[in-house]
């Protein structure tokens, strides 16, 4: 797992410029939380390619950027990010083909698929990756994302080339871009969806899941290499059951490779629990165990803790029983108030997402378990998507958000805002809100993802339209989940796997009737007789329960008194952005600071990203 970043210009030799490697070398650096290992750059004549590296697999053999050479002349330098599971299996096909390997990498084995199949390379891979290969032949560079969007991947074209990196900072670095967000970027920053492709910054897309983006001299093509496809399902019960369970060993055996320590992320939830038991037997089979786990945890969480309609119970109990079932080496990263409103976390939360109006203290707890896991651990196995891909969140189950011309989330969880009037955006000024029209914006951006769901003909109605929920979930909501924890883990140097983006299994649960997988009238039905003989029947049986949020008193306080500061010196740019009474109104002392947490919390993030990052807005 890596970071990645670079920058081809066909009108400009780059080795004879003198300021192309300190461009290079500013561009990459800012990968080093990405890469703690070790870093390269690769520099041609209209190519300047740079790498960090996080050694996973064959720390001697696979240094990037990687290049390919025949006759003492270049054929191709990749650099490239993330993990094929199906290495192996693609490295006797080349080797059968002729090509010689001098490392164990998985990394040349893309660099060789290249030079074998061409772009057709991403149609072959299984795994989470993000590369780019400067075809040193034809003078393209070839930027490639995997199916799920799990790694990411950034590109700002320019007159004669494109800048790309794995995060919008990297990209940023580059003199010729700035900044800049307009009403469309404000939109896609508090709309609460996310638009694949799309970026709140002004110039700087992503390449979309499932893409290829191709750079020539003539311009800049795309192409769809993978999409989720509506096919008719055969298998009876009992059969899908089997599958799903036989897909899952397969994937957690494959994602279990590593040459540096590996754990796994424990709540003590469904998803997590499975696959840190799948894990522990697969482990166990090897003669390689114990797993290592690790939860995070809050300072007097057990005394505050009080049922809601989305929490009933706390994980900590739940994370002990599973591990103990399964013999794991469990840790626990326990956190306070305090850790959670640091600024120095928060600042580290902002320069990890580029981007402010995240998930709060989720965002930097997050970020807390991840530096706790590092100082043991490089590579984790987390059981995020298994929600989106089985029908986990209530939104699955609400009448009102199925029926509503909205993505489902948003009607389900509309106290987090995204439309305007909700908590979150409740301090944000009443003339910015109607110009921005976010509940519009949403809607038309639920339409345009609604157009793109592929549909089996004749297909029962209920059946219909819980495949456009299905949908929804897999290409507009896991992507605000996956961003997160690529952010979070990268920023600490930690590689997370997600056996549940594996292609395979998405595209088998998604054409899954969902009659199968609600067969007995619960959440997440088929995923549960899958894993059950595995799982203590407590954990088994346990109703759904998100991402843990602080139930501390004090979080809110501390939040609304950094508010009160800024405040008060009446110099910070969000205050542009704010309602001066609403803001009054929140730092009131008979205010209740729980109520105006999410927009206290949103006021905060927008000030430090404005401040730190020198954005523009044109607005």
């Amino acid at each position: 797992m890596c970071g990645i970043t670079g920058w081809v210009a066909f009108e400009r030799d780059l080795t004879a410029d003198r300021i192309a490697r300190d461009v290079l070398d500013a561009m990459t650096a800012t990968h080093v939380c990405r890469g703690p290992d070790a870093g390269g750059i690769h520099l041609e004549r209209h190519a300047a390619i740079g790498h960090r590296r996080l050694a996973v697999i064959d720390i001697e053999g696979g240094v990037q950027p990687m290049t390919a050479e025949h006759d003492g002349r270049l054929l191709a330098a990749l650099t490239y990010s993330g993990e094929v599971y199906n290495h192996r299996e693609l490295r006797a096909e080349l080797e059968a083909a002729g090509h010689r390997f001098r490392t164990r990498s998985d990394t040349e084995v893309v660099l060789r698929g290249y030079l074998e199949w061409g772009e057709g390379l991403a149609e072959r891979l299984n795994g989470m990756f993000a590369f780019a290969v400067w075809d040193a032949r034809r003078e393209e560079l070839l930027l490639v994302r995997d199916r799920m969007g799990v790694k990411p991947l950034h590109y700002h074209p320019t007159a004669d080339g494109v800048i790309f990196g794995s995060e919008p900072k990297a990209v940023l670095a580059h003199p010729s871009v700035r900044p800049v967000v307009n009403l469309d970027g404000l939109r896609e920053l508090l709309a609460f969806t996310r638009t694949p492709g799309l970026t709140p910054y002004q110039g700087i897309s992503e390449v979309r899941p499932g893409h290829v983006v191709r750079v020539r001299r003539e311009g800049i093509s795309v192409r769809r290499y993978w999409s989720l496809e509506a096919r008719e399902h055969t298998h009876n019960l009992e059969t899908t059951v089997a599958t799903v369970r036989a897909l899952l060993d397969d994937i957690v055996h494959r994602q279990l490779e590593a040459d540096v320590p590996l754990c796994t992320l424990l709540s003590g939830g469904l998803d997590s629990s499975a696959v840190t038991a799948l894990a522990a037997r697969s482990l166990g089979q090897a003669g390689a165990g114990p797993v290592r786990s690790f939860a995070v945890d809050f300072t007097g969480q057990g005394e505050n803790f009080h049922a809601d309609e989305t929490r009933s119970t706390p994980d900590g109990p739940y994370a002990r029983l599973l591990a103990q079932h399964v013999g794991a080496d469990h840790d626990v990263i326990e956190l306070d108030a305090a850790d959670l409103t640091d600024l120095a976390h928060r600042s580290a939360v902002l320069r990890a997402r580029d981007l402010p109006g995240g998930f709060g203290d989720m965002d930097v707890s997050l970020l807390l378990l991840f530096r706790g896991v590092r100082r043991t651990s490089t590579v984790a196995l987390s059981g995020e998507s298994a929600d989106e891909l089985f029908g986990g969140y209530r939104w699955f189950h609400d009448p009102a958000a199925i029926a509503a011309d909205d993505f489902p989330w948003a009607v389900a969880l509309s106290g987090l805002g995204g439309q305007g009037t909700g908590p979150r955006e409740q301090l944000l000024d009443a003339d910015l809100l109607r110009k921005l029209d976010l509940g519009g914006y949403r809607r038309a951006r639920y339409r345009e993802a609604l157009a793109e769901v592929p549909h089996l003909p004749d297909a029962d109605p209920v059946e219909r339209r819980m495949r456009e929920i299905s949908y929804l979930n897999l290409t507009r909501f896991v992507c605000l989940l996956l961003d997160r924890k690529d952010r979070m883990s990268m920023a600490n140097g930690l590689e997370v796997r997600v056996p549940f983006c594996d292609h395979r299994l998405v595209q088998y649960v998604f054409n899954t009737p969902w009659s199968m997988k609600s067969f007995d009238g619960r959440e997440k039905s088929l995923l549960r007789a899958a894993v059950r003989d595995v799982l203590p029947a407590e954990i088994a049986d346990r109703v759904k329960s998100p991402y843990p949020t602080t139930a501390d008193p004090h979080y809110p306080v501390l939040l609304r008194a950094e508010l009160a500061e800024l405040a008060a010196e009446g110099k910070s740019p969000v205050l542009g952005l704010l309602d001066r009474r609403r803001l009054a109104d929140a730092l009131a002392p008979d205010t209740d600071p729980q109520s105006v947490r999410l927009g206290v919390d949103l006021a905060l993030d927008l000030n430090a990203w404005l401040t730190d990052y020198q954005v523009t807005l044109e607005l």
